[in-house]
């Protein structure tokens, strides 16, 4: 490897790849320092021991009609399904009347109402607040809130909750969002394997230290998830304080993964839905037969998966095998066995799935986007306040931080 770049590019998910391909463009030389041995970050797809690819980490393309990600994946000879999630719906009405599917569904329209409105006031609290006293429905929107924030209701800004953009269309795609994400990285532009520790910003070149020596930069973005950034796990010399107490109201809520194969798949739904328990918090979502195979995808998330993951490896599967069985029957249970399951809390380079803004830390997000000193950049899903938490999210802004750079270089 060489030991001079004008730009390094530290983490090479999907904020790394982005600001690489933008930069492969300008005739710069750039370099992607990237800790594991591969790409992708938290979108990363498994080939399960059934023969078929599962997505570990980040699995919708999320507003897939405004997602800059949708068309050139599909040019890239990916295939994208578009048929329409069933997240709020149960499958067979098991243990939820299609009357109570229709209040669950109420309960939650009615609180993105009221969060929506108490965002124009300008005045940050918890989500949890706005939640009806004593609603049947609120333990299940915790749990919702527990898969798609990671975190539950208490933990969410008000502000940011009501500044994520979302138009509603979601699509997947079936050889998986992670495979696809890698097809754009260049590996002529990556070493993996290669972790960096600290970024010396006190003379008139940045320094790096990396796993494979030092290396000295005229730019750096910086493209890791907001606890590396936290927990000093990326250093800077002299510190940034400012960014990391940005990063610490932006931490990292947890959403885990368990795939269970079906020994009689032919008795469920394609692409159905079941909750576990309506009546509690601690309970999972379980997408059935997605792309019509014979696997459920089960979702896991907030203190019910961060305890799950403290338990240790084959935790979470052994919770969602018990909570099928008193759901489905045991003879049901019999037919499942565990195909895998996501510790991402575990993971060292993430420390958890995507963020979620602290209430009272909204703001945050822009603090941890801003440069420093117009060769330090910032990009990561964490840094976009209002595609946050998503791939495409930090794809746009590798984008803009590489754009960043372009101008200060060329100054």
């Amino acid at each position: 490897m060489k030991d001079r770049f004008d730009v390094a590019v530290i983490g090479c998910g999907a904020a790394g790849i982005a600001a690489l391909g933008r930069l492969a463009r300008t005739g710069l030389e750039a370099v992607g320092l990237e800790a594991r041995e591969r790409v992708g970050g938290r979108a990363h797809t498994v080939t399960t021991t059934a023969g078929f690819p599962v997505d570990a980490g980040a699995g919708w393309l999320h507003s897939a009609d405004r997602n800059p990600l949708s068309a050139p994946i599909e040019r890239a000879g990916f295939t994208i399904d578009r048929s329409p999630p069933h997240w709020t719906r149960q499958a067979f009405n098991q243990h939820l009347t299609a009357e109570e599917q229709r209040a669950y569904r109420a309960a939650f329209n009615a609180l993105d109402e009221k969060v929506e409105a108490a965002a124009k006031t300008g005045i940050d609290r918890p989500a949890s607040e706005l939640m009806e006293p004593e609603s049947r429905w609120n333990p299940l929107l915790d749990a919702f809130s527990s898969y798609y924030n990671g975190a539950e209701f208490e933990s969410v800004s008000v502000l940011d909750y009501a500044a994520y953009e979302d138009s509603g269309i979601n699509w997947r795609v079936r050889e998986g969002y992670g495979a696809a994400l890698s097809h754009f990285a260049d590996p002529a532009q990556i070493v993996t394997g290669c972790p960096v520790s600290t970024v010396h910003h006190d003379g008139p070149e940045l320094a790096l230290d990396t796993a494979r020596g030092r290396l000295t930069a005229r730019a750096v973005i910086v493209c890791v998830p907001s606890p590396i950034l936290s927990q000093g796990g990326l250093a800077f010399s002299p510190g940034l304080p400012g960014k990391a107490e940005a990063a610490a109201g932006l931490p990292l809520g947890l959403a885990d993964k368990v795939f269970l194969s079906l020994a009689e798949p032919e008795g469920l739904p394609v692409e159905g839905h079941l909750f576990g328990h309506s009546d509690r918090t601690e309970t999972a979502s379980y997408h059935l037969r997605p792309f019509g195979r014979p696997y459920i995808e089960v979702f896991l998330g907030g203190r019910c998966a961060r305890g799950l993951e403290g338990e240790g490896s084959g935790a979470l599967a052994a919770f969602a095998l018990e909570e099928l069985g008193e759901l489905m029957g045991s003879d049901f249970r019999r037919g499942l066995a565990s195909l895998g399951e996501t510790r991402w809390a575990h993971d060292p380079w993430a420390l958890g799935s995507y963020s979620h803004a602290l209430p009272g830390h909204a703001p945050d997000r822009q603090v941890l986007a801003a440069p420093v000193e117009e060769r330090i950049f910032f990009a990561g899903e964490a840094t976009h306040r209002t595609w946050y938490s998503t791939v495409h999210g930090a794809w746009e802004s590798g984008t803009r931080a590489a754009e960043e750079a372009l101008i200060a270089l060329t100054k």
